[in-house]
């Protein structure tokens, strides 16, 4: 398996409405290691979002080469698409997507359900434990999705991410929703997450946010404007901010 997990090459996309051309993406190229932490940064309409949705096969370029651990994607189908997504990508966001009046438990393992394997009970119940325990929850697992704070659902959604065991995780303004305090615990359990070696894509428009990453991509218009290291990785306050 190449350093690379995610190459993209002259990537561009184009939004056609009705007579409006839209261009999202301008010839973006960069590449991420397996095991690093980028944060994508700009202001609204920059691109970012668009690139993540494309990096998470959710959408994809117009023109341009996307290769995912060294082959090319450009070409595979709806559904080969689909098995990556569903087999090497998890997502958080910002508006956490969990559904009302339901158990944590069964936020967690709803991934599992639409799964190829067909998961056992107890295989179900150590994953969804295992994941739980990963984003200090585990006391929770019975509550309702509207029994927990804002952060706690934002943990329950990054649980649910990691029940996979993906490659990649993308995350799309996860602190959007959340005060400071529970922004910052979010923030420590990706980089909890990326030091055990996950590879953590992280899209943000705030500076303070990005800086937990080891990297940061900036874009405007649709451009890359830099890809520079962080000199000094912020940590956050420390796993008590968990309990």
């Amino acid at each position: 398996m190449p350093e690379e997990i995610i190459q993209v090459k002259d990537l561009y996309k184009t939004y056609f409405n009705d007579e409006v051309k839209t261009q999202a993406l301008c010839g973006i190229s960069f590449s991420i290691k397996k095991g690093d932490f980028v944060a994508i940064m700009g202001p609204s309409g920059s691109g970012k979002s668009t690139l993540m949705q494309i990096l998470g096969f959710l959408d994809r370029a117009t023109a341009g080469e996307y290769l995912f651990e060294g082959v090319s994607v450009n070409n595979f189908s709806d559904d080969q698409l689909a098995k990556i997504r569903n087999e090497k990508v998890g997502f958080i966001f910002q508006s956490f997507n969990l559904l009302p009046r339901t158990s944590v438990f069964q936020n967690v393992e709803l991934p599992l359900l639409y799964a190829e394997t067909n998961f056992k009970k107890m295989e179900i119940k150590k994953r969804v434990e295992k994941a739980l325990k990963e984003v200090f929850l585990e006391k929770r697992i019975n509550y309702l999705s509207n029994q927990l704070s804002g952060g706690e659902k934002q943990r329950v959604a990054i649980a649910r991410a990691l029940i996979n065991d993906p490659e990649v995780i993308f995350a799309d303004e996860p602190t959007g929703n959340l005060d400071s305090k529970s922004g910052l615990q979010i923030m420590k359990i990706l980089q909890n997450l990326n030091a055990k070696g996950k590879t953590i894509i992280l899209v943000t428009h705030e500076t303070f946010t990005a800086q937990h990453a080891r990297r940061i991509i900036q874009m405007k218009d649709g451009t890359l404007i830099s890809n520079e290291l962080v000199a000094n990785r912020r940590i956050a306050e420390g796993e008590k901010l968990l309990k």
